[in-house]
């Protein structure tokens, strides 16, 4: 799988790697940012705590679903 990986990125033109290494940088925040507002013990916004769960598991299932599409993108 990851010979076939390596294949994929050697394939894809500068501007293709490009935007592959964005998309994996932003799947990288979005994850990132999530787990910070849920686990940030002093977080600067005044929220309750069941909606920074709930904003900080959406943040989570989005980078989840944005790295999906980078994964299903490879294999055009």
């Amino acid at each position: 799988m990851l010979d076939q990986f390596n294949r994929n990125i050697q394939k894809k033109s500068p501007k293709e790697r490009f935007l592959l290494v964005i998309g994996i940088l932003f799947f990288v925040l979005y994850l990132v940012l999530g787990l910070f507002i849920i686990f940030m013990k002093n977080f600067p916004l005044v929220m309750p705590q069941t909606y920074r769960i709930a904003f900080g598991v959406l943040l989570i299932v989005y980078a989840l679903i944005r790295f999906m599409r980078i994964i299903n993108d490879g294999k055009d």
